[in-house]
């Protein structure tokens, strides 16, 4: 999710390199740093007053949720809309355009490692209970907005067919 970029608040830790030595970071760290400059970018713009990240709380993490919404590419249709449950809807609607579920998800992933990762005690606020509630909300919303269910994806236990071969004599 290509995001508005801000500087780093704290540059000792997010450096661009990693600490084996000059390497560059990979596709996942870039993005953790991208996300965690941007929310604290959102932060720092917050009214009415700019709040530092180590004082943020689930609160915070909704509104900020909230605000990605009008930046989002995935239509979900809402429950009035005549093609609310289609997959394939036949033509083009008026319903809003929002993050998609698993964007949200990953983010909060990225922005929960980053929180652990700059900010040393405290409880995470991305793992609060509001923030996890509002993902499940989010993502039973628009799997039945799109008539598409979510599966949790499970393990394949690992089955070991053995195919005998039985020699008739």
């Amino acid at each position: 999710m290509a995001l508005v970029s801000a500087e780093s608040t704290n540059p000792s830790s997010f450096n661009g390199s990693d600490s084996s030595g000059g390497n560059k970071i990979n596709r996942y760290e870039s993005q953790k740093r991208r996300d965690w400059n941007t929310f604290c970018q959102y932060l720092r713009n917050h009214r009415p007053v700019p709040i530092s990240a180590s004082m943020c709380n689930g609160t915070h993490v909704l509104e900020f949720l909230h605000y990605l919404d009008q930046f989002g590419k995935t239509k979900v249709h809402n429950p009035t809309c005549p093609f609310f449950g289609m997959p394939n809807p036949p033509s083009p609607c008026a319903c809003p355009l929002r993050q998609a579920w698993g964007s949200l998800d990953a983010l909060i992933g990225r922005l929960r490692a980053a929180y652990d990762q700059e900010i040393h005690g405290g409880s995470n606020p991305f793992g609060d209970g509001a923030v996890r509630f509002y993902l499940r909300d989010v993502r039973d919303f628009q799997s039945k907005a799109r008539g598409v269910s979510y599966h949790k994806k499970r393990k394949r236990p690992n089955r070991n067919i053995t195919t005998t071969s039985q020699s008739s004599s």
